[in-house]
């Protein structure tokens, strides 16, 4: 049945998405019966590349045209309305195409209609204030290496710390930099130089300069402003630990509670005496990973 969308809009591109709910229980009206002239529900799945295991499981649904509809949905990239009508047209089911194709045209212009609005609706990226390269001067020349007319200098892992866990960190920068590994840490105190704002340099560390970020947890990490800062900065980052960008150390036994936000992340915990040995071989390899 010729439509006049068809003339304009190209259905192999619109996803299945867009047909509504009206149509899908409509299209299973049609197909789950079982027809013995007819092709039914199977004959689709089949079509649509489902194995004779699958669709005799299928058997088992109330609706198996919704679910085969929703799992070809969510294993083909061609699952598009244009490739559905193509598949009726293919098993002879034209009765379904004549009856449910005005409903089709209508819900693909609706969707049409959405993207043209989210598109115009869409925040204006400004050159200006574009974050992938810094171009502001509190951001040229904040560490001890920078050359502001060349490469910034960039390091293996931002160190989070608090003031009390210092010397903690002095070993870190033994263990990790004046060894075999080699690494190259940014230890704020130590790299970066006076004068600019904490915030804006702090970040512009974690996100440009570091691959990673080592957290040293303990009683007065969970006390401090800039940790808290500095942590909801590199989880915001990597949701859901995807690069493993953040790295929780702990050093010393803690009173308070572990911190929440960091419950779901692996620990390198220097407390377990028979665990210790492995402790710097297991940050140093999480931290020279790419």
């Amino acid at each position: 049945m010729a439509s006049c969308l068809s003339s304009e809009v190209d259905l192999g591109t619109i996803p299945l998405i867009a047909l509504n709910m009206t149509v899908r229980k409509k299209l299973g009206l049609h197909l789950n019966p079982r027809g013995t002239v007819a092709a039914d529900w199977m004959a689709v799945a089949e079509a649509m590349g489902f194995t004779y295991l699958e669709i005799k499981n299928y058997e088992a649904f109330k609706n198996p045209t919704k679910s085969v509809l929703e799992d070809w949905l969510a294993r083909c990239t061609d699952a598009t309305v244009g490739k559905l009508l193509s598949i009726l047209e293919e098993v002879e089911r034209n009765d379904i195409l004549e009856d449910l194709r005005p409903m089709i045209d209508e819900d693909v212009r609706k969707y049409c209609e959405s993207l043209k609005k989210k598109k115009a609706d869409a925040p204006v990226q400004v050159d200006v204030v574009d974050s992938c390269d810094p171009r502001t001067p509190e951001r040229i020349g904040i560490t001890l290496e920078d050359d502001p007319d060349g490469s910034p200098e960039m390091f293996d892992a931002f160190i989070c710390y608090c003031q009390s866990d210092f010397q903690f960190v002095h070993e870190m920068i033994r263990e990790l930099e004046q060894t075999e590994y080699k690494l190259k840490l940014c230890v704020f105190d130590r790299d970066v130089l006076p004068g600019s704002c904490v915030w804006t340099i702090t970040s512009e560390l974690i996100e440009k300069r570091c691959k990673r970020m080592v957290v040293v947890i303990s009683d007065e990490y969970l006390d401090s402003n800039a940790c808290d800062f500095q942590t909801k900065f590199a989880l915001s980052l990597s949701p859901g630990a995807r690069n493993k960008r953040l790295i929780p150390v702990i050093y010393k036994s803690m009173t308070k509670p572990f911190p929440s936000i960091l419950r779901f992340l692996t620990i390198c915990d220097y407390t377990r005496p028979c665990t210790q040995a492995w402790f710097w071989v297991r940050l140093a390899k999480a931290l020279s990973l790419p």
